[in-house]
């Protein structure tokens, strides 16, 4: 299984726009320009979306990504779903309609946003002038192409996310509270990309002491901290790091033995 990050940065990416561009990150170092989250789950002839960020575009042209099979969703604040325009370019690509995987709740917001995407093409004239997708809850345990997923509830402020665990491969982005549950699906993963916002706590996100915990409880052999803001320099944040812990940077690639 390959992994590729197409981005870690939070929110607003870093820089932000405006004057406090890169807060306390070096901006000489290239691991400190970050788009919004998203990453790509490949597996023999299956490729895997997560996310479609405001970034989207970006992303797919740095990657080299010339189809999709399947987006999957964790949730639908705007840093992790804006960019659904550009999915236009692989309808194009299929002729059809994609998946698209998510909560009930999280289906449902991006139908009350972007309807058009929900919207069937013409039988007599598919000319591929928007994207369309097809909505899939995603409930339970589920499978795209060769690739198993698991999906699992986590907590983001107001908000619920998902977590979503690919064998022995996890991503949790988007959360500040992880339950049991949460835990109990996570249990015996082996690389984990996992939300680290920043070093003090927020109440949406998880921050670098808690996030240290959840990996000490956990024990994968690797684990990358994602949705990391301006003011996570990516060299200090790297020493306060224990051996098998690393921030992540855009355009990561983590290989996994099958």
């Amino acid at each position: 299984m390959k992994i590729t990050v197409l981005g870690c940065g939070s929110s607003g990416g870093t820089p932000l726009v405006g004057a406090t561009g890169w807060g306390v990150s070096n901006p000489d170092d290239p691991r400190n320009r970050r788009l919004r989250p998203s990453i790509l789950v490949e597996q023999g002839a299956t490729t895997l979306l997560v996310d479609t960020s405001p970034d989207l575009r970006e992303q797919m042209i740095a990657a080299g990504v010339e189809d999709i099979d399947a987006i999957l969703y964790t949730h639908a604040h705007a840093d992790h779903v804006h960019g659904i325009d550009d999915i236009r370019s692989f309808n194009y690509r299929r002729s059809g309609a994609i998946d698209a995987w998510g909560s009930a709740e999280t289906m449902a917001t991006i139908a009350q946003r972007f309807a058009y995407v929900f919207e069937p093409y013409p039988s007599e004239r598919p000319r591929f002038f928007r994207p369309c997708l097809n909505p899939r809850i995603a409930n339970g345990p589920f499978a795209v192409g060769g690739i198993d997923i698991v999906p699992f509830a986590q907590q983001h402020g107001r908000m619920p996310s998902l977590g979503f665990r690919f064998g022995k491969f996890a991503y949790s982005t988007d959360v500040h509270v992880l339950d049991d549950a949460a835990f109990a699906a996570l249990a015996g993963i082996e690389v984990w990309i996992v939300d680290c916002l920043s070093e003090t706590p927020h109440p949406t996100h998880s921050h670098l002491e808690q996030t240290l915990e959840w990996i000490a409880r956990l024990k994968p052999r690797q684990a990358w901290l994602t949705h990391l803001s301006h003011n996570m320099d990516y060299a200090t944040l790297a020493a306060k790091c224990p051996a098998g812990v690393a921030p992540a940077h855009d355009g990561l690639v983590i290989d996994i033995a099958d």
